[in-house]
């Protein structure tokens, strides 16, 4: 029995840890503007739409298979929801110096490449992904005009088949912020590489 404190002790660290890795936003939450560089060299905030009905932030990159297996879905739905009111917004987390692809430079000639419709921005420092708690490429955030995170997670249920999805998790939350309807769910996984963050000397 003098062993149990020791265990009572280990399992409370153990579960304290887990708690303390989940960091960043959750459903219901308010999130902080940014305002960062695109490809076309101008700089972009949430606060430069003040007609938006909403907003759609993606964690992406130049690089990552799951990312570019997404690329036209989310070009797509770039085009499609900036006619009722939404802002697509990408951000790619990823430091170059780790994923050399993920320059500047590339992603302009990957927004280029590709037609990309919407802001393709840097996350200049990897400042801005810990604070929405962003994991994976891709890697998305749903928030309303007045900037509370109303969904988070995956895009849809089949990163390898756009033709096979059968939830568009994404567009079904926009569908219930549309009609004043708290997304469900709010939250999924997102499937994806993980981010590539500056290497700590």
């Amino acid at each position: 029995m003098k062993f149990l404190p020791l265990l009572i002790v280990f399992f409370s660290t153990l579960f304290a840890g887990d708690n303390a890795v989940s960091e960043g936003y959750q459903p219901g939450d308010k999130a902080t503007d940014f305002k960062l560089k695109s490809v076309d060299g101008k700089m972009y905030s949430m606060a430069d739409y003040k007609d938006a009905k909403g907003f759609i932030v993606v964690f992406t990159c130049n690089t990552c298979p799951f990312a570019v297996k997404y690329e036209d879905r989310i070009n797509a739905i770039a085009k499609k929801y900036k006619k009722q009111g939404y802002v697509l917004l990408a951000i790619n987390p990823n430091d170059p110096a780790v994923q050399p692809a993920d320059t500047y430079d590339l992603m302009q000639d990957k927004a280029k490449e590709k037609g990309f419709v919407f802001p393709y921005l840097v996350d200049e420092g990897q400042k801005i992904y810990p604070q929405y708690g962003a994991t994976k490429t891709p890697h998305v955030f749903l928030l309303d005009k007045n900037l509370v995170v109303k969904y988070i997670g995956a895009i849809d249920d089949n990163s390898d088949d756009a033709s096979a999805v059968k939830e568009k998790y994404l567009e079904n939350a926009i569908a219930a912020l549309d009609k004043g309807s708290d997304p469900s769910p709010a939250q999924t996984k997102a499937i994806g590489c993980s981010i590539k963050a500056k290497k700590k000397v």
